[in-house]
């Protein structure tokens, strides 16, 4: 039966599990914790709703700026659907942290992302967008 590990690079062994997991690094600050999340060739819609950015260099320039809030994640999954070596996410998130002029900023959407299962086990974004499932 499979596990999941914490969010500390070793991976995740379940898709469902990768929402909480990615909360768990942004809530360390730790870039690295946060990139072990996706795989090389991913693609990410730069936070709130900006330009869609592919490999780790360009997600790392993206998600340094979301870290840079020193905020608190929370991510609920919605649901996880399975198909195979691929899954569909969707999750409600919430980040709380100080922006660059001091101010305290909440930030909110719902997510889509899609997660591949790697040779090794481990599960990795390949897309992820932040409000890619925003209703409103």
């Amino acid at each position: 039966m499979a596990t999941s590990k914490k969010s500390d690079g070793s991976g995740t062994t379940r898709p469902e599990d990768i929402q909480r997991h990615f909360a768990e690094a942004v809530n360390s600050g730790k870039i690295d914790a946060v990139l072990a999340l996706y795989a090389p060739e991913a693609r990410l819609v730069v936070p709130p709703s900006g330009p869609v950015v592919t490999g780790l260099p360009a997600i790392r320039e993206a998600l340094e700026r979301v870290l840079a809030l020193k905020g608190k994640m929370v991510l609920d999954t919605t649901y996880c659907i399975q198909a195979g070596d691929v899954a569909l996410l969707r999750g409600k998130w919430r980040l709380t942290g100080t922006g660059p002029d001091g101010k305290s900023i909440t930030m909110e959407g719902e997510s889509a992302e899609v997660v591949r299962r790697q040779p090794d086990g481990r599960w990795l974004y390949i897309v992820d967008h932040p409000r890619g499932a925003d209703t409103g």
